[in-house]
């Protein structure tokens, strides 16, 4: 059989290339804090400091996943067509842009609002503005109506595309992350 006749897929010989252990950790625990941030913003205002302390976490995690991914070797990109490599680079690049967002505008409203950010009770954040009532309804506006929903926009578009890879392209992208 020639080579091409033989299209790279879920079924080939070939061992797939992963990405970096690091850079897998990364994407998977920051699933994890935003599902978590999620779930416990859901619980009601009991739980305003434990999702405060994620989100702060999360800005910590996604600061070091930003680093951690200029100093790791990227992965040479999968075969297609330019427009779908331009719109995946925009998408990660938008979703970066989301991930640092979301807790920023979540911090600064507490702060605009006079109110600290702790980190599960090991330090406070420190309060890099003064009290701005107005601010802390503009971060509030940002944080959980603008940024909220690009990011979640932008998490539909990465899976949807992850899963088109997976199941109608068949090049077992997936398996790069896992």
């Amino acid at each position: 059989m020639s080579s091409a006749h033989h299209k790279p897929n879920a079924s080939s010989a070939q061992p797939v290339q992963k990405y970096a252990l690091a850079v897998r950790i990364f994407h998977w625990v920051g699933v994890l804090l935003i599902l978590a941030a999620f779930i416990t913003i859901n619980q009601g205002d009991d739980f305003i400091g434990v999702h405060k302390s994620i989100g702060a976490s999360f800005l910590i995690w996604t600061i070091l996943r930003i680093i951690t991914r200029f100093v790791t070797k990227a992965l040479a990109p999968v075969p297609a067509p330019s427009l779908q490599t331009l719109a995946a680079h925009l998408v990660h690049l938008a979703l970066y842009v989301v991930m640092l967002a979301m807790p920023i505008t979540g911090a600064l409203m507490s702060m605009y609002g006079g109110r600290g950010v702790s980190v599960f009770g090991l330090f406070e954040l420190p309060m890099i503005v003064g009290v701005d009532r107005d601010m802390s309804k503009l971060m509030n506006l940002w944080h959980t109506e603008f940024i909220w929903t690009a990011m979640w926009l932008l998490i539909v578009a990465h899976i949807g595309a992850a899963l088109y890879h997976q199941f109608v392209v068949k090049d077992n992208l997936i398996a790069r992350m896992r």
